[in-house]
């Protein structure tokens, strides 16, 4: 996935002007087998062609998102290039002409949809979690937040500081991925999500902890720096034990280094340590660990990484999923042997040469409730 998006991301470099020979193209294969009807039909693509440069174009204008425009071109293009040639090669009168029309015209807000609403519908998802060891009936409340890949302050930022100041909870936590790929090594992106994390720190008086995400998107060289002085635990293979009211927790924030045996071995180490008769919550990015934690005393296990896919197709899910066990482990609640594990959609989008999209998986916040067993 990330050798895809690095070459995407290179074809993001070239202005679509600079590819209007392929475009052109292109419209001639969509309209040749139209026969007679080879210009209208041409003329009905470029129209379709010229929408989606715009539609693109004005992302980043309106301060929506900050994507490159020519690899999402190039995938609905081709798309819209395949449903031209099919239909006019199975059928060429003036009525298909129409149907390939109406078909690119529910593209065209698909793609809309995708780019310009979903990703800003920040969803809050509230989980509860029974503690056995916890007296009383009194609640502590978690908010979990992954992958904000910040690239610019948009929207999506916005939304969320209303949505966590119209839901308080108790502690935040964090796992992970905060720049985008596109945006690792920019100042103002930096500074940028430093100055959101700034805002968030003090609306919980538990405290905020955080961990680390993939290696390629949070170098330990700038995430740091990032951190700096902020009231944030930053937790590296790390535990801490939370007070909430009469009420503890015990957390762990294990460093995703993508070298699996490593990683597991972490968390038993520090399992091994751990207090007896707290509720223990794991934090770790990506949901890679889950079938090698088997027979652990763990409760919780966090992680996001998976973007819910980010593009979901009815009936079938996640397109992709980034992780080593593809669609085992797509988006939210799993339980195996004992251990809840629940993987977030993430806020932000997949950087480079990605379409900067959400189908089906929209940003999420999850608001967990953990309560005493009655």
């Amino acid at each position: 996935m990330h050798h895809a998006l690095v070459i995407t991301g290179r074809l993001g470099r070239v202005s679509p002007v600079f590819l209007t020979p392929l475009w052109i193209v292109l419209a001639l294969v969509a309209a040749w087998p139209w026969a007679e009807l080879r210009l209208a039909s041409g003329l009905v693509f470029g129209l379709f062609l010229t929408s989606d440069v715009l539609m693109l174009s004005l992302l980043p204008v309106t301060k929506r998102s900050w994507g490159p425009v020519t690899p999402p071109l190039m995938g609905l293009t081709l798309i819209r290039c395949a449903s031209f040639w099919t239909t006019g090669m199975l059928t060429s009168g003036p009525g298909s002409l129409g149907a390939v029309t109406l078909l690119n015209l529910g593209i065209s807000a698909l793609a809309i949809y995708a780019t310009w609403i979903e990703p800003f519908r920040i969803q809050l998802t509230e989980q509860e979690y029974g503690v056995s060891n916890w007296a009383g009936s009194e609640r502590v409340r978690v908010l979990h937040l992954s992958d904000i890949h910040f690239e610019r302050a948009s929207l999506r930022e916005a939304r969320l500081l209303d949505l966590v100041e119209a839901h308080p909870a108790d502690m935040l936590v964090l796992t992970g991925d905060y720049m985008s790929l596109s945006s690792v090594y920019d100042p103002e992106a930096q500074q940028g999500v430093r100055d959101l994390l700034a805002q968030l720190a003090p609306l919980f008086p538990a405290g905020v902890y955080a961990i680390g995400g993939s290696p390629v998107v949070d170098r330990e060289n700038i995430v740091p720096a990032i951190f700096a002085d902020l009231p944030i635990r930053w937790l590296d293979d790390e535990t801490t034990v939370v007070r909430v009211g009469k009420h503890e927790l015990w957390l762990a924030g294990v460093h995703c280094t993508y070298r699996i045996e490593r990683d597991v071995n972490t968390v038993k180490a520090l399992v091994a340590a751990a207090p007896p008769g707290l509720p223990r919550m794991l934090l770790y990015h990506t949901p890679d660990l889950m079938p090698f934690l088997g027979g652990l005393c763990l409760d919780l296990y966090l992680c996001g990484h998976t973007h819910g896919g980010q593009i979901r197709m009815p009936f079938f899910g996640a397109v992709a999923t980034s992780s080593r066990w593809g669609k085992r482990y797509e988006q939210g609640r799993y339980l195996e042997d004992g251990i809840l594990l629940y993987i977030s959609r993430g806020l932000g989008l997949e950087g480079l040469g990605a379409p900067r999209a959400r189908f089906l998986a929209p940003p999420e916040a999850i608001l967990w409730h953990l309560k005493p067993l009655s």
